[in-house]
């Protein structure tokens, strides 16, 4: 082991290829691998440290020294082996073997999924959700993460999930933030008849509504609901909305990139909530 290591107290070493250990990382490449074992993996220095900070378990930690991008890594590390990870140290070969990025920064952890459902959901003074409906890109879903979790969003509910949550490009995209934010998944009917016992309007965004968003008090309970990148919300959606509302459009396009669209909704919410106070 390195010098520099000597302060963490059970590191493993793998300088081989063909480790058993590197072999199964390359399988949880496939969803289905990792649907079956319920792990997720947590590629990046952000990404960990806010797994950490969140209090979510690691099982093993990865890493390359010779990959570190700044001072703080070993922080990280002793944080993971206190927290009960196992820790092991990677010759550079084999942490860009197992690294999903291009440019790894020299971590990777495996940790448990952990699924919630809207009964787990805390509880809300004044809600303020987002309702992610039939999202199929893992990019996207953790774009939006990250906007819901800088606008405060009380909770994302994942509906009628199309893509992997865990999908390692989701927690890339949500820089972290899938492990701040509480995220339930749920059916259309489950979703739909939980708003109405909670009373808590849900407000559907199609660029064919003719209110504007900007047009709307958002400031009390909301439930925003955006649809697939594809075909947006679905009739069910739209005729359960309690109000249909669109963002402005004024050039040769007829919409946005859902998380585009959802990063301008959340933030008016947002806004019309700080204004209100």
């Amino acid at each position: 082991m390195n010098d520099e290591n000597n302060t963490l107290k059970n590191v493993l070493e793998i300088t081989s290829l063909q480790n058993p250990r590197v072999k199964q990382l390359n399988k949880f490449r496939k969803r289905s691998v990792r649907e079956e074992d319920q792990v997720v993996l947590i590629e990046g220095y952000r990404e960990l440290t806010r797994a950490l900070e969140q209090g979510w378990p690691l099982t093993e930690v990865y890493f390359c020294t010779e990959l570190f991008l700044g001072d703080n890594e070993m922080e990280v590390l002793q944080a993971a082996e206190t927290e009960g990870a196992q820790l092991l140290q990677c010759s550079e070969a084999v942490f860009r073997k197992i690294a999903y990025r291009d440019r790894p920064d020299g971590l990777l952890a495996v940790a448990p999924q952990h699924h919630m459902t809207l009964d787990d959901l805390p509880e809300m003074d004044n809600p303020f959700l987002l309702l992610m409906v039939g999202i199929e890109k893992p990019g996207n879903l953790g774009t939006m993460l990250r906007s819901a979790d800088g606008a405060g969003v009380d909770a994302v509910i994942i509906c009628d999930p199309v893509t992997d949550i865990f999908n390692p490009n989701t927690v890339r995209a949500s820089v972290g933030t899938l492990f701040s934010v509480p995220v339930a998944e749920s059916t259309y009917e489950e979703c739909t008849a939980w708003l109405k016992e909670q009373g808590i309007p849900m407000l559907a965004a199609t660029p064919h509504a003719e209110r504007s968003l900007y047009e709307t008090d958002l400031s009390g309970p909301v439930a925003l609901a955006v649809g697939s990148e594809m075909h947006g919300l679905d009739d069910r959606w739209m005729n359960a909305a309690d109000l249909q509302v669109s963002l402005p459009m004024c050039g040769i396009a007829d919409s946005l990139n859902v998380s585009t669209a959802a990063a301008l909704i959340l933030y008016e919410t947002l806004r019309q909530r700080m204004k209100s106070e």
